[in-house]
């Protein structure tokens, strides 16, 4: 009965055409450019459609496929339960084990050591003390990860674990770690010869499915300033690589591959993080299938997940609880092994019990109370995500081809390809951020105006480290702006900007506004103004304010009138700036008024220079 009645209703609207609904868009647009107007032209480098409909699923080979069947782009198992993974410095072995108890009495089933010193037997059991292996996963990065494998291995059999209880990853990665982030081999060896010992240990572990020994730190790509594109195309061209030197040294396709780990960053792009991680399913397990392994189970991409650090902000830091949350959803979405929300101050302090609690609470909110685990690939067969998923796998796949023809990515690495690429991406992702064409909330645009930097932020938290050499180095992208911000907070002084407004009403106060956040952006004070009756009056308030900096807020037919006014009564006491790009920009030019902002302006370079006129 209700199949009849929805057909009935559904009948009562006819079917619309695709040449209809562009034609209806034609005449919306009353002849602006299709193009220009409706079109994404995406960093990544391929164009976005404003809408999708059936007829561009047609073509699709992978519409028909169910999660857990080759090429996995659904998913790699029947459900969608990922693990809430933490991980907590190892400093000393006894307070990182106090820790880990905590993490996991509220919720954590995934624990991450990062070692700062390498561990003895004895040390490992302090840290493991009260954890029951079968029931967490275990990872290891940081200094000496490749020793623990033998040690725990010794400890399971030594406690009587079951070799198919074991969970087990080791973040061994010197193609990323070392050779792409510090431009050499590990101190241990060189050319690459320690990839001879992770055949080792991934012979040692061979009867242990669950244990992997060799991690793809795509992360580190995004948190460079790489596109989607580059994380994805750059982080399979680093696990070929892998896999190629492990079968070379004796490894089957199906030994060397099991082993390996994916580790992605997620940034704030909600949709196209979805595809990104549905698309690196697709590809891998068509790159390994090309080497005939013995079972399709070896294609399987093994992913962990990791919200992004490039997009966390000093200032106004709870925005990156947000921040989390959103990119945190569009990997429970897409389906991961694992999932990290990185705490709110990660970036400049030594994350504390409150931080780590909420950001597992974001993930476990996700589950619990979202029930996103409950379903699996919900965005499967959306017009949109299905489009978007094979744009993002075309580009990747191009890219990975590309770098196989440099020779694999070694070589395309040591020729300066990868850099080379992936800076330009961060230069363009910078002068976006600079523009506010891409906005970073708290950074480049509505700032918290009375905020000072938190009494944890250091000078390195704010400061982009240098880039030396043929060499990936991470940063946040709203470094600029908080190194600027901060350098005002330490100055000593406190700049002011004062908002004169005049003429006309609406266009003061929406000029106003907007300078308003255009200056405190670099930490300086602004003093808002409803409006001024006569220029005599703003003037002399601005003078009695003693502001650094006044900004004439009226409408472009008042400037020509009003700014030299203003100019005349100042008498050179503040700098003056005009809020606008106005017709009459020339004509105030010539009457020796020189500094504007807009929409249109560099935010990062304008306040810099500034700030300079004031000597800060």
């Amino acid at each position: 009965m209700a199949t009849t009645n929805c057909e009935k209703l559904f009948a009562e609207f006819p079917e619309v055409s695709t040449e209809a609904w562009e034609a209806a868009i034609a005449v919306d647009l009353k002849g602006a450019d299709y193009e220009r107007k409706l079109v994404w032209r995406t960093n990544e480098g391929f164009n976005l459609r404003p809408y999708y409909r059936a007829e561009n699923l047609e073509g699709l080979e992978t519409l028909g496929t169910q999660a857990g069947e080759f090429p996995y782009l659904r998913g790699v198992s029947g459900d969608n339960n990922w693990l809430t993974h933490q991980t907590i410095a190892v400093k000393c072995p006894k307070a990182a084990n106090e820790v880990a108890l905590k993490a996991l009495s509220t919720g954590v089933d995934s624990l991450g050591f990062c070692l700062t010193e390498e561990l003895t037997a004895e040390q490992l059991d302090e840290l493991l003390a009260g954890i029951v292996l079968p029931a967490v996963e275990l990872t290891f990065c940081g200094k000496g990860a490749g020793k623990v494998v033998a040690l725990l291995l010794a400890k399971a059999q030594a406690e009587g674990v079951a070799k198919d209880d074991l969970r087990a990853n080791f973040c061994i990665d010197p193609l990323v770690k070392h050779l792409s982030q510090k431009g050499d081999w590990c101190e241990e060896c060189q050319d690459g010869k320690c990839l001879s010992k992770i055949a080792e240990l991934v012979k040692a572990t061979a009867e242990y499915k669950h244990v992997r020994v060799v991690n793809v730190s795509a992360n580190v790509f995004s948190d460079s300033g790489s596109t989607i594109v580059e994380e994805l195309g750059f982080g399979l061209s680093v696990a070929h690589e892998y896999l190629v030197r492990l079968m070379e040294a004796g490894l089957t396709v199906d030994e060397a591959a099991c082993k390996i780990r994916f580790s992605f960053a997620v940034t704030s792009n909600y949709f196209m993080e979805m595809a990104k991680f549905r698309a690196a399913r697709l590809l891998w397990a068509n790159i390994v299938k090309q080497y005939e392994p013995a079972c399709d189970c070896s294609c399987k991409a093994f992913v962990h997940a990791r919200t992004s650090a490039w997009n966390q902000t000093v200032y106004d830091p709870y925005v990156n609880m947000l921040r989390g949350t959103t990119e945190a959803m569009s990997a429970a979405i897409a389906g991961v092994h694992s999932l990290e929300v990185l705490p709110f101050d990660y970036s400049y302090s030594q994350t504390t019990e409150f931080s780590q609690r909420i950001a597992r609470n974001e993930g476990l909110l996700l589950k619990h109370e979202s029930h996103f685990d409950q379903v699996i690939d919900p965005a499967g067969g959306s017009y949109y995500i299905e489009n978007l998923t094979k744009a993002i796998a075309d580009q990747a796949w191009a890219l990975f081809l590309e770098v196989e023809d440099k020779g694999g990515y070694v070589e395309a690495f040591k020729v300066g390809y990868v850099v080379e690429r992936v800076k330009a991406s961060a230069a363009a992702k910078d002068k976006a951020i600079a523009t506010r064409r891409q906005i970073l909330l708290g950074a480049n645009q509505y700032p918290n105006f009375n905020e000072v930097a938190d009494a944890a932020v250091s000078v390195e938290a704010v400061t982009r480290p240098a880039a030396e050499g043929n060499v990936l180095v991470p940063y946040r992208g709203a470094m600029a702006f908080e190194a600027m911000r901060y350098g005002v907070d330490k100055s000593g002084k406190e700049p002011k900007a004062f908002m004169l407004t005049c003429g006309n009403l609406a266009m003061a106060r929406a000029r106003a506004q907007f300078s308003c956040n255009f200056f405190a952006c670099a930490g300086i004070r602004v003093q808002d103004n409803n409006f001024f009756k006569s220029v005599e009056e703003g003037v002399e308030a601005a003078l009695a304010s003693k502001a650094d900096i006044v900004v004439v807020c009226a409408s472009d037919d008042d400037y020509a009138e009003v700014a030299p006014k203003v100019k005349e009564l100042l008498g050179g006491k503040a700098i003056l700036v005009v809020a606008g790009a106005p017709a009459c920009t020339e004509e105030l030019q010539a009457q020796g008024i020189n500094n504007f902002i807009s929409v249109k302006s560099n935010v990062l370079e304008t306040l810099r220079g500034y700030l300079a006129q004031m000597g800060i």
